[in-house]
């Protein structure tokens, strides 16, 4: 039902250490997981220290973007960075999902720094029974 669109996740990981933090032009690729549970599908995505109004989501047929920014934090005149491993910048992620996932009813949260979208799977794509006909209704064309 999910369709993976970025086969060189892990060359692009390496990659953003090298040239560091993200922009909107080019973001960092976000972590994320999904899975089916039920009758929907759940995408996990790892957004650790981003503020909630800093992460916009679109759906643009069956084409699923996430964005966010994590912000630095402000800082007093008086603090000496000693370390800092903590990334900033934008983040994306870009899925396409399939034609039998509802696109119009997806639900997404925010807690701990993970955003859970679920996406519940369209009723035509559910299995269902097919009644069966029993004999009389046939009816036969002559020519």
């Amino acid at each position: 039902m999910l369709m993976r669109t970025d086969p060189f996740r892990e060359l692009d990981r390496l990659s953003q250490q090298l040239m560091g933090p993200g922009t909107w032009s080019r973001p960092s690729p976000m972590p994320m997981d999904a899975y089916r549970e039920g009758d929907a599908y759940v995408v996990a995505f790892d957004l650790p220290g981003v503020a909630a109004d800093a992460i916009d989501i679109d759906v643009e047929r069956n084409m699923l973007t996430v964005k966010a920014e994590r912000r630095p934090v402000a800082k007093a005149d008086d603090v000496q960075m000693e370390l800092s491993e903590r990334p900033l910048g934008s983040f994306s992620r870009q899925i396409v999902l399939a034609d039998t996932l509802d696109t119009e009813h997806i639900q997404a949260d925010y807690d701990a720094g993970v955003l859970t979208l679920r996406i519940p799977i369209a009723e035509r794509a559910k299995p269902r029974k097919i009644s069966i006909g029993v004999g009389s209704s046939r009816k036969e064309i002559s020519g």
